[in-house]
């Protein structure tokens, strides 16, 4: 990637790639696209996390009670 995307959602780049990735396994497992265009599903995950378009969720965490 040579120009890194804007990312208006995550806090930090690893959280950008944490979602990115979460999402392009969704739309591999045939999940519609929330953009747009014929870019590769990794690519195209990229430019839905950056355009704000793929919420964070936060999780429980196993094992812990709230």
């Amino acid at each position: 990637m040579a120009d890194s995307p804007k990312i208006n959602n995550p806090e930090s780049r690893f959280e950008f790639v944490a979602i990115a990735s979460a999402r392009a396994h969704q739309l591999l497992r045939g999940c519609l696209p929330k953009l747009e265009g014929s870019a590769q599903p990794a690519r195209r995950a990229q430019q839905e996390v950056a355009s704000g378009l793929v919420p964070r969720v936060d999780l429980p965490i196993e094992g812990t009670e709230e």
